[in-house]
């Protein structure tokens, strides 16, 4: 028999198709979200007092630090998000309050680590989202402005220009194909990133008054813009676009002291530029991450 001339098998076909393409439309679309959490640019954050665990006010803290991220996690569920994986990425990468996350999320810890700050991003990921970000080491505005290391490094540059650590994250994600949309933080640090990485959507924290002070908003009023500005960003996913620096990569790296280049230039990989700066070339971000990573986390005292 000839289904394609007969009545009821045509309706047939027409009935099946129809539940098919309806089971197919009704799959929920993926939208995997990865969120870098640190801690200066948390509101009302200001001085070594809320920063480390001798801080007197750091317990506090880093409560504000966690429903930060909270917030940013709960408005990309809102926005869509099915998946989300965070990183704890100040200090000791042990200052979120885990418990207090849904059941749903994953929470990277502690180093040393693969990318770092931006450890576990790969090119199944749809957006990038920074909390509590802060300005570069030569940001004469910005609140706790540092460059990785406060105590070690004066700048970090790629292929040439300098970099804060949200520019340089998002060029690890920029390695993906994975775009920054959203971070939050003082306004100088919001600014700083914004101009290498294009007009991301910032939750502005606090306004910078100096190195160790701020006219800062109150932690209620940072969760609820944190939630809006996210949920802005993910609405509007498509205007962003990754942001990539050219491959080879060429970092420099200045330091505060005079030995740490000296003993860097013995090895043939490097090149020493001047007296207190070292180049390095990878052939991609993921070596240049490692390279950073190993430069800023080796010490002698991690050996047993």
């Amino acid at each position: 028999m000839n289904v394609h001339c007969n009545p009821k098998y045509l309706a047939l076909l027409l009935l099946v198709t129809f539940f098919v393409s309806s089971a197919l439309f009704a799959q929920p679309k993926k939208l995997k979200v990865y969120i870098s959490v640190d801690m200066e640019g948390v509101v009302g954050t200001v001085t070594e007092d809320q920063l480390g665990p001798a801080g007197f006010e750091y317990a506090r803290f880093r409560e504000f630090m966690t429903r930060e991220a909270l917030a940013a996690v709960n408005a990309a569920k809102e926005a869509g998000a099915t998946e989300i994986l965070i990183s704890d990425s100040h200090g000791n990468g042990e200052n979120l309050l885990i418990d207090l996350f849904p059941k749903d999320v994953r929470i990277i810890r502690a180093w040393p680590r693969h990318l770092a700050m931006m450890a576990g991003i790969d090119n199944t990921f749809d957006a990038v989202l920074f909390i509590g970000y802060h300005s570069s080491t030569n940001n004469m505005k910005g609140v706790r402005a540092h460059t990785f290391s406060s105590a070690r490094l004066t700048r970090v540059a790629l292929n040439g220009t300098e970099v804060t650590e949200g520019a340089f994250n998002a060029a690890i994600a920029g390695h993906f194909g994975v775009p920054v949309i959203m971070m939050s933080g003082d306004d100088a640090a919001i600014e700083e990133v914004r101009s290498l990485v294009g007009n991301i959507e910032g939750a502005e924290t606090k306004k910078t008054l100096g190195f160790h002070s701020a006219n800062t908003i109150t932690p209620e009023a940072s969760y609820e813009l944190i939630g809006q500005k996210v949920k802005a960003a993910l609405k509007r996913l498509k205007d962003f676009k990754p942001y990539v620096v050219k491959s080879p990569v060429t970092v420099e790296v200045s330091f505060k002291s005079y030995r740490p280049v000296e003993a860097l230039s013995y090895l043939k990989v490097i090149e020493r530029t001047n007296s207190h700066t070292i180049r390095f070339q990878g052939k991609d971000m993921m070596e240049i991450s490692d390279f950073m990573e190993f430069l800023t986390t080796y010490n002698i005292a991690i050996e047993p």
